[in-house]
């Protein structure tokens, strides 16, 4: 079964975490001290990552989603953060005026996406000339990494192989990404790797309820409820009793620029 994004129930899988701050570390030095005064979060689910570029110091930022129950539970998770608007729109047709964003964030939507070209192409829209496009995702060469106590991850794949087929499906090569965001008229700058914590767990117990729920992982939703306790089983099976577990994933980070 693939994640619904657009079911109530799911509605606040996607708020439950801080931005880590080797990410913080990392925006900050792709925008390398130029002034970004308009942000877009493309695909913000949550809003975690909206309120984490008002904490940048962005003054406008607007977050954008096509599941209408998540972009409520992201006004709610930054009801503290007036200079955040969530507007409803699709990654092909964002409803933000052009040449109006200094900076265009999208993380972890990219995979969600059947192609890159109409995507690539709506952002340049958006952005103003010499604006900032950063987005993050996993290559297949993140997905292969091995599992251990900091990448459970790794361990989806090992217990079940056939994940990989499927995350190979929806994955982008780094040359395809890079090829397609020249082709809709920006410049590559940049391309760096990020190992960033995730999210970090007082006991084992607590990481096995947040498998149980698939919180934020759209993977584990193509296992079944029995499979999927299998998995929890398997990797706690890995874990040290009485330890805290701090999780990080692995990620691809490609920056450009509108010329």
């Amino acid at each position: 079964m693939a994640n619904h994004f657009h079911h109530e129930r799911n509605k606040n899988s996607y708020t439950t975490r801080v931005a880590d701050e080797q990410w913080t570390t990392l925006i900050k030095e792709l925008l390398n001290g130029q002034l970004i005064q308009r942000a877009a979060d493309i695909g913000c689910g949550g809003g975690i990552y909206s309120k984490a570029l008002c904490n940048l110091g962005v003054p406008k930022v607007v977050g954008v989603d096509y599941s209408k129950p998540m972009l409520a539970a992201a006004s709610e998770n930054c009801r503290n953060y007036p200079q955040i608007q969530f507007i409803h729109g699709d990654a092909n047709a964002l409803n933000i005026a052009s040449n109006k964003m200094d900076l265009v964030i999208e993380r972890a939507l990219i995979h969600h996406l059947s192609e890159l070209k109409s995507c690539f192409t709506e952002v340049n829209r958006v952005l103003k000339k010499g604006g900032v496009l950063i987005i993050q995702d996993r290559t297949m060469e993140d997905i292969y990494k091995i599992g251990d106590e900091e990448h459970i991850r790794g361990w989806f794949f090992t217990c079940f192989p056939q994940l990989k087929e499927i995350e190979n499906a929806r994955r982008f090569a780094s040359n395809e990404v890079r090829t397609t965001i020249e082709e809709t008229g920006f410049k590559i700058v940049e391309e760096r790797k990020l190992l960033e914590t995730r999210r970090v767990y007082k006991t084992k117990e607590a990481l096995e309820e947040d498998l149980r729920q698939r919180t934020g992982r759209s993977i584990l939703y193509e296992l079944s409820d029995s499979q999927l306790q299998l998995l929890v089983e398997y990797i706690s099976r890995r874990l040290p009793m009485d330890k805290e577990i701090r999780e990080k994933d692995y990620w691809t980070v490609w920056k450009a620029v509108k010329v």
